[in-house]
């Protein structure tokens, strides 16, 4: 595994420092490795969503009333396996 050494400010050492007090994770490393793959997930679901929003864009204005769009929405989430 890889190492990696990094300097914190101090609300962010003390905060890590909280976390592995409280029993929450057993050291530092595994704090900050749970708060990288917590913004990992993140940065993924905005990309998901910016994905999503560029293909609404390109499909341009529609004449569908909102209970059309509705269901066409949950169609395509059913379909994805998001519904």
């Amino acid at each position: 595994m890889p190492r990696q050494t990094i300097t914190l400010t101090e609300p962010n050492h003390q905060w890590l420092q909280a976390r592995v007090d409280s029993g929450e994770f057993k050291t530092q490393t595994e704090a900050v490795n749970d708060a990288v793959r917590r913004a990992r997930e993140i940065e993924s679901g905005v990309e998901a969503i910016r994905a999503k929003l560029i293909r609404a864009e390109q499909r341009g204005f529609t004449d569908m009333t909102p209970d059309q769009i509705l269901e066409q929405s949950k169609k395509e989430l059913r379909t994805d396996g998001d519904l």
